[in-house]
Order: C-alpha cells, then sequence, then structure tokens
C-alpha cells in the first residue's frame, strides 16, 4: 500500500491495536487543537480571538484547557469570551419577553416535563446554544470529516487497507455511527452490501469481545476465581467505556510541554 502523507494517519490507526481508529484520530486531532487554542500564541491573534469569543467551548473543552495549563492563556481567552457573552446576555435580557406554557406544560407541571434539551424560553435557548458551542468540536468535527473521505477512498481503492479494516478491532458506537452515516454519500447502492458484510459483523464481534472480558472481569471478584487468570480483563472497564461512547477514562490529560 502507497503511504502518501495524507493516508498515514489514518493507516497507523488502524494498525494500533487501539478499539477503535477513529478514537485514535479523534484523540490526535484534540491535542493539536489544544496545542493551537492554548499552547501557542495564537489566543493573541484578533482573527482567532474572534473566533474562540463568538464559538466559546463546551464543558469537556473547558476541562481538557484548563489541565492542559497555560493559566494566563486561559485567563485572556476566557476574560474577552466573557464581555462577549455578558453584551449578549444584555441584549436579550432588555428583550426578554416569557414564552407562554401550553396546556400540556401547566398539567404535568412537576412531572419533571421541561424539555431542557428542546426550550421554548428565549433565554433558555440562548444559553442552550452555548452550552453546544465550541471551538474545538467545531475543528474536530470539520477535520475528522475528511479521515472518514479518505477511509472510503482507501477503502474502494486500496486492497491492503480492507485488510487492515478486517483485522482491526472494530469501532466504538460513536464513530461506527458516524462511519455508516458517511457511508450514504461515499459508497452506492451497489457496494453498501460488500461493505456491510465486513463492517455489520466486525463490529458485532468486537463488541462481545469486550463484553466478555467486562464479563470475565466481574467473575474475577468471585472468590471461586481469586487464583484464576485475568485473561484480557484487566483494562475491560475502560474498553467497555471506550468501545460504547469513544472515551478512554484513564487517558492522562494533554498537558502543555514545558
Amino acid at each position: 500500500m502507497k503511504e502518501a502523507l495524507y493516508k498515514i494517519p489514518l493507516i497507523d490507526a488502524f494498525k494500533s491495536g487501539d478499539e477503535c481508529p477513529f478514537c485514535i484520530i479523534e484523540r490526535d486531532l484534540e491535542n493539536k487543537a489544544l496545542d493551537f487554542v492554548v499552547g501557542s500564541d495564537s489566543y493573541m491573534q484578533s482573527d482567532i480571538r474572534e473566533q474562540t469569543d463568538k464559538a466559546g467551548f463546551c464543558r469537556t473543552h473547558f476541562k481538557k484547557m484548563y489541565d492542559f495549563g497555560n493559566a494566563q492563556g486561559n485567563g485572556l481567552i476566557l476574560n474577552t469570551h466573557l464581555k462577549k457573552l455578558i453584551g449578549e446576555l444584555k441584549d436579550r435580557l432588555s428583550s426578554y419577553k416569557p414564552a407562554k406554557a401550553s396546556l400540556k406544560e401547566k398539567i404535568n407541571l412537576g412531572a419533571r416535563s421541561f424539555n431542557f434539551h428542546d426550550p421554548a424560553d428565549p433565554i433558555a435557548i440562548w444559553c442552550a446554544k452555548k452550552d453546544v458551542s465550541c471551538y474545538m468540536c467545531d475543528y474536530i468535527d470539520n477535520t475528522i470529516d475528511r479521515y472518514y473521505d479518505t477511509f472510503f477512498f482507501l477503502y474502494k481503492k486500496e486492497p491492503d487497507f480492507t485488510d487492515l479494516i478486517k483485522n482491526c478491532k472494530g469501532f466504538c458506537l460513536h464513530h461506527f455511527g458516524y462511519l455508516m452515516e458517511a457511508s450514504r454519500t461515499c459508497l452506492s447502492e451497489k457496494e453498501m452490501p460488500a461493505f456491510t458484510g465486513i463492517i455489520f459483523p466486525l463490529v458485532e464481534a468486537n463488541l462481545s469481545r469486550v463484553q466478555e472480558d467486562v464479563s470475565w472481569f466481574c467473575d474475577k471478584f468471585d472468590y471461586r476465581n481469586r487464583d484464576a487468570d485475568w485473561k484480557n480483563s484487566r483494562d475491560a472497564i475502560q474498553r467497555g467505556m471506550q468501545k460504547l461512547r469513544g472515551i478512554r477514562p484513564d487517558e492522562q490529560p494533554h498537558k502543555q510541554e514545558k
């Protein structure tokens, strides 16, 4: 397989032995975003600060920015972002008109009927949009889309890459869903059966493998198995969480180089 530069990260991810190659890609993109936003002097550039002030950061990436270090950089980013938010908030508070609750909402009051995921109150709508807006998430999502395109290009053009797919450990459900959505536009209707014939058994078999590891991890707490081999279950909890949500809870924070 000829490894052009744009192919290398994806090929390396599939060779890594990780539970999901796209988790490797996403982690690398996230670390690069942290290096760029907080680790370099990009936050001193007015055009970058304008973008970060507008988009803000989700709660996950605020925590990772804090863990990364560079208190001064975080402070400068946070300071101008807060100023922008205060200006927006003042405009919305001054023009606020409460949205009327429906009869159904009033009847169900107290039954946890509040729809925080699809709010009706104008202030709640504004807050909800801020909650999901994130400069880093946008960068990762926009960049990883190109890796899905590369995946399908290699799948169709490079037989060796298909072998890499067959021999990998499948995908987490998060990236499996994205991969299937990308297949709708990257593959023709005639190409789909061959693709799903590879991917579906791969995902199912590896999800079952991890479940069996988690099951044995639990069985090891039985005194009758005290002296039994752990087999492949020592990190089964971490791998199980990754398979379900695409995160490794034992992953060390990406920190600024001293």
